[in-house]
């Protein structure tokens, strides 16, 4: 298997799918290549580049038909179909021994602490997108690590002219307590909520605001709210703060390492506060503007684009490395 001198002598060629649009946008942003399956269909994971987010030449579309045909470095799954399925269905044996990895995107959603993560194999690495999603997944492999998310930059100001707060959340109503829509209901009875995203517009909502143009929708407004009990730390929440939004939320997850209360936003567990300092906020745009400016600098540090992409190859690197180590041993025993 001559992967190992591969990634040594040109940019990495990594193999995985297009799941979500806006993680696998800010992952193309690293020094490797990327390659995604596409199919006629367009079913899910098999999109191809679609026309929503503006890759780079590094995200290459290849026909699902050819990709046994290819030589790939990595392969990086995203989903337990991605795991059970795909790799099954596209990638032949030579491939299927490559090294792999795991992103898991979620936390745990049929038991908080008990379920066991898919991945149960030491030549899997598993990559988890906070520490919260860590602690809760019952990870019976060591192989575990996690990479804080990254984001690039929007070349848009915060203005907060609006006495509004916004939602930015995909079929929010469709998907129940889980993502909070009781929360929503109850707060849009007190204060101006809008609500942008897939599948809003039969509840009230603006529908769907596209990737590109919604940190400019978005900048106008005087805050953003989110009501998920029981979610991965949003990347809408954390482009949100890196334009200077100030920021509203449970303090549940992540987002108890993100937000310092009353400082870099408002989080807590009481929803009648939050009330309070959305109240407040409309009241008082430099307030708003303070929080937001304090949370954007916080963002801009811990959520950087360059950091991302550097841990990112650094891992598929360590993966290959790991894996050949394993390889190499294995067929000496053999010999």
């Amino acid at each position: 298997m001559a992967h190992s001198k591969i990634y040594q002598a040109n940019r990495l060629k990594i193999f995985t799918w297009h799941i979500h649009g806006s993680y696998l946008f800010y992952l193309s942003q690293g020094d490797y290549d990327i390659y995604i399956p596409v199919t006629k269909e367009k079913k899910e994971g098999y999109y191809g580049r679609g026309t929503t987010f503006p890759f780079g030449k590094n995200v290459i579309e290849v026909d699902a038909n050819e990709v046994r045909n290819m030589q790939f470095d990595c392969i990086l799954f995203q989903t337990n179909k991605n795991y059970l399925v795909d790799q099954f269905d596209l990638l032949n044996e030579e491939q299927r021994k490559l090294p792999r990895v795991y992103l898991e995107h979620d936390p745990p959603l049929k038991h908080p602490v008990d379920a066991k993560h898919i991945v149960n194999d030491a030549q899997v690495l598993v990559v988890h997108v906070t520490n919260f999603n860590k602690l809760m997944w019952y990870n019976e492999t060591s192989n575990v690590k996690v990479i804080d998310h990254g984001i690039t930059k929007p070349n848009v100001s915060y203005s907060g002219e609006l006495k509004k707060g916004i939602v930015v959340i995909n079929h929010l109503h469709q998907r129940g307590r889980k993502l909070g829509a009781d929360i929503f209901e109850k707060v849009s009875k007190y204060v101006p909520l809008d609500l942008v995203g897939m599948g809003t517009k039969e509840f009230g909502g603006l529908g769907e605001v596209l990737h590109p143009q919604l940190p400019a929708f978005i900048s106008r407004y005087r805050f953003l709210f989110n009501p998920i009990r029981y979610t991965s730390l949003g990347l809408a929440v954390l482009e949100t703060m890196m334009i200077g939004i100030p920021f509203i939320g449970l303090a549940t997850t992540e987002y108890v390492t993100v937000v310092e209360n009353e400082t870099t936003g408002f989080i807590h567990t009481d929803i009648d506060y939050l009330i309070e300092k959305m109240q407040l906020l409309l009241s008082d745009q430099a307030l708003a503007q303070s929080i937001g400016a304090r949370g954007k600098a916080y963002a801009e540090n811990r959520f950087n684009i360059e950091r991302f992409t550097k841990r990112w190859k650094e891992t598929f690197e360590y993966a290959i490395e790991k894996f050949t180590r394993n390889y190499e041993k294995t067929n000496s025993i053999y010999q």
